[in-house]
């Protein structure tokens, strides 16, 4: 999937990149993640995120957009200041995100760059991207990956790439001339639910292998000796996919002749 969507990439490039209706950007913000560590907080920023783009605006109201992300989220049980049963789970996570996508915008205002009247728009856009994650997390000073510990008792260990589908909405402002600042917030729902590497169920731990990947699997007991994972008990929230999100600002600039719209 991967491949195919840098090939895609890649046309829209090169196709008539002397066009007047292409722009280019760039992003910065920060990135968060609802999931099995964050259930109930869409809006939770937890790393920053950064990245760039190109686009081919059709016209004043519709562009398609090619673009890579990286960002970084992470949750911590410990830190779970309202519910207890977080925080006696003591699960933790960091995962950093590599994204390519591939969407379309909508303007509800006709938006060209210092041709338009209007010098500003709301939009929207959704599409779809694919992701490359990799969980780790932090165990006696040292940092492991996740994914091949299969801490959850996975005869194999899950993909490390999925899937995604973005969707979102924003501003765009015409600062000067053809550069515009826009803010938008953007959801990604991952075709995964292991971007946090918890999903499921605790397992038995004479099944695993390593006494990292038990230690990983039920870290309950760390402070306390008591430890509560009891084999077959619930060990993240049952939904099938987690979630992440990009919010921030980017500059653009807008390559534009009169014979475009005109």
């Amino acid at each position: 999937m991967a491949k195919y969507l840098a090939i895609i990439l890649l046309i829209l490039f090169c196709y008539n990149v002397r066009a007047q209706s292409w722009e280019v950007g760039g992003f910065a913000g920060g990135s968060g993640y609802m999931g099995d560590l964050n259930p109930n907080n869409p809006l939770k920023v937890s790393g920053i995120a950064a990245g760039g783009f190109i686009k081919r605006n059709i016209n004043g109201y519709v562009s398609i957009r090619a673009g890579y992300t990286y960002g970084k989220i992470s949750a911590a049980d410990s830190t779970s200041g309202g519910n207890q049963q977080f925080r006696d789970r003591n699960l933790s996570f960091t995962t950093r995100l590599s994204e390519i996508s591939l969407t379309g915008e909508f303007n509800f205002l006709k938006y060209i760059p210092s041709v338009s009247h209007d010098i500003y728009t709301p939009f929207i856009y959704a599409g779809i991207g694919y992701t490359a994650y990799n969980p780790q997390a932090n165990y006696q000073g040292k940092t492991y990956d996740l994914r091949p510990l299969t801490t959850e008792g996975q005869s194999t260990p899950y993909p490390n790439s999925t899937i995604v589908a973005p969707f979102g909405v924003g501003i765009k402002y015409n600062v000067a001339g053809r550069l515009s600042l826009i803010a938008d917030l953007g959801y990604r729902v991952a075709f995964t639910d292991y971007l946090d590497d918890v999903s499921g169920v605790y397992v038995d731990k004479s099944n695993l292998s390593g006494v990292v990947a038990k230690a990983l699997s039920d870290r309950s007991g760390e402070k306390t000796g008591i430890y509560t994972g009891s084999a077959g008990t619930q060990r993240g929230d049952l939904r099938k996919r987690d979630t992440y999100l990009f919010v921030g600002f980017s500059i653009s600039y807008t390559f534009i002749t009169p014979k475009c719209y005109f």
